[in-house]
């Protein structure tokens, strides 16, 4: 007959005769547990008096099995291997667990994909998983890890780290032959590309306009999107004059793909910036590996070309 769960002998003393009986040896024992000799002997004592019946037969700088220890051992082994293959099949499945992002299609498209590369190169065994987009989440009951999220300080969440702010300024392809925004005459003769996904004032091209004391000067035509990424597209492609996040888009000024145009007066500034929460006080080491990451690209982030 069995013996009811409250009987059972802790899995420390358990853990501790399984160590002695496969190695038949103490000493041996206690090198795998890390813990001294007498500590393991200790376990061994606990164990023959909790269960009133001696385990081992000890003679000189050896032991054996008595015939209680070795039914004992024979149950107490299986059981410990059974439990020892669960838990490294749980740890597997940790480590091969990827780390879950969401971010605004905007902040994947132009800031984290580009460098996600570098990120990979340095850590090649974590997999990254990437959910692109813009709605409030529950990243404990979505099963997210982190979450990038644009807004401003006073509306920070709980527990969120600031990454950068945000400096916004005219862009254009070279093939426009633009440089600069100095006159009502040039807006006329441009198309502008309206990001409508923010209502904030330094997205609308009617306040940068009325910045420049230009109110009701008409563009040659105006193009308006509802995701940021489009709008960066477009202005790549020569379409029009943009916005340009200087954060997001500086490889594109680096590389020439895009021209940052100066206006005779400052527009609209931001008050936003973009912000990390993380789900876990205590992340995994794969979680954590991300976080580092991109909190260092981050810092090299926050100064705005212009």
């Amino acid at each position: 007959m069995s013996v009811s769960l409250s009987r059972i002998p802790s899995v420390d003393l358990l853990r501790g005769f399984v160590a002695v009986g496969r190695r038949m040896s103490i000493t041996l024992a206690a090198g795998d547990l890390f813990l001294t000799q007498s500590a393991v002997s200790r376990q061994i004592h606990t164990l023959e008096a909790a269960l009133g019946v001696k385990l081992f037969e000890r003679g000189h700088r050896s032991i054996r099995f008595t015939a209680e220890g070795e039914q004992l051992f024979l149950a107490a082994d299986a059981a410990m291997q059974t439990l020892q293959d669960a838990l490294g099949a749980l740890e597997d499945g940790l480590r091969r667990r990827p780390v879950t992002i969401t971010a605004s299609i905007g902040f994947v498209s132009l800031w984290l994909l580009p460098r996600l590369r570098e990120f990979q190169s340095l850590h090649p065994d974590v997999e990254v998983r990437l959910s692109a987009n813009n709605e409030v989440v529950d990243l404990r009951q979505d099963g997210l890890d982190i979450a990038i999220r644009y807004c401003a300080e006073s509306a920070m969440p709980a527990g969120a780290s600031r990454l950068f702010g945000e400096t916004l300024f005219p862009v254009a392809h070279p093939s426009l032959g633009l440089t600069r925004l100095d006159s009502p005459a040039l807006i006329e003769g441009v198309t502008l590309l309206e990001f409508e996904g923010e209502p904030s004032p330094w997205w609308q091209w009617s306040r940068w306009l009325e910045s420049q004391g230009w109110a009701g000067v008409k563009p040659k035509g105006v193009l308006r999107f509802n995701l940021y990424d489009q709008v960066i597209h477009a202005a790549v492609a020569g379409q029009g004059i943009a916005l340009g996040r200087g954060q997001l888009i500086a490889p594109m000024l680096a590389d020439g793909r895009l021209v940052a145009l100066s206006m005779p007066l400052p527009g609209p500034q931001s008050d936003k910036a973009h912000y990390l929460i993380q789900r876990d006080a205590e992340p995994s080491k794969q979680v954590r590996a991300l976080i580092d990451w991109i909190r260092a690209e981050a810092r090299l982030t926050d100064v705005a070309p212009a």
